[in-house]
């Protein structure tokens, strides 16, 4: 049994669901109508884009194509991360790309290896969907912690100041900082490991059974990326602030003050 196939006007349909939200943005003066179209245009044209490539990059199956498809997710969830938390790109870009490789490509290659148990790890129909859905939350993930600890920093920083004056070394005086946003970050997911099954059917499962597989095996391979989703979170963010740390702060201990940027406003237009 196959999925059912979408055709243009019944994707055409689909769409015609947003005039509901967009009214209600217009009915209550939410001015996110303009945010809204250009989002939902934004997902489309992007994945139209990437169907049409991964059709290429999944009759190639090369390993070398895969990986570097897998690098190129990577680099563009870490500019992501740190275009969402008023931080300078040029100070934190690496740190952060590195520690989503290290994060994130140890668990899916983990996974692909020991849950999978795929003779090719770089197997594309495996690699690529599978290292999408853990950088995407992943992603989530650092946009929360790393935005909340140095926000946190920054509006507490007479407090953090003040432990460093009575002797704390500057990752005992960060230390609750750390706990803090550690635990924003991760909440979600906790959250939605909770609450599957139950609450909600998650979109690996449900695309499973849609395409036909037996709701057993989809509850299997559920159980099993909802425990990498929350690996890989838990490592990535925890990696970032750390190697972060090391570029934010001096010598002394002190936040530099030129790792910020002010986040400029801007105004949708009223219609």
């Amino acid at each position: 049994m196959t999925s059912p196939d979408i055709s243009i006007s019944s994707l055409m349909l689909c769409f015609l669901l947003l005039v509901i939200p967009l009214a209600i943005s217009y009915r209550i003066k939410l001015h996110i109508s303009r945010t809204t179209i250009d989002a939902v245009a934004r997902m489309t044209i992007q994945l139209v884009l990437v169907g049409v490539f991964l059709t290429y990059v999944f009759d190639l199956n090369n390993g070398a194509l895969n990986l570097a498809w897998v690098l190129g997710m990577v680099i563009i969830a870490s500019y992501t991360t740190i275009r969402n938390i008023e931080l300078k790109m040029e100070k934190l870009l690496l740190p952060v790309i590195l520690s989503f490789m290290a994060a994130n490509l140890s668990v899916l290659m983990y996974f692909n290896k020991f849950v999978l148990d795929l003779g090719n790890l770089l197997e594309a129909r495996y690699l690529i969907p599978i290292g999408g859905m853990i950088l995407g939350n992943s992603l989530r993930g650092n946009i929360v912690g790393m935005g909340e600890f140095y926000k946190d920093i920054r509006r507490n920083e007479n407090r953090y100041l003040y432990n460093l004056s009575l002797g704390a070394s500057m990752y005992e005086a960060l230390m609750p900082y750390i706990r803090k946003c550690l635990r924003s970050a991760l909440r979600p997911t906790l959250a939605n490991i909770a609450t599957v099954g139950v609450v909600f059917l998650p979109g690996m499962m449900t695309g499973q059974i849609l395409g036909g597989a037996s709701p057993m095996l989809a509850i299997k391979y559920q159980i099993s990326i909802m425990i990498a989703l929350y690996v890989s979170t838990s490592m990535s963010t925890a990696f970032s602030i750390l190697s972060t740390i090391h570029t934010t702060f001096d010598e002394y201990g002190l936040v530099k003050k030129e790792i910020y940027r002010e986040k400029g406003k801007k105004k949708e237009k009223r219609k």
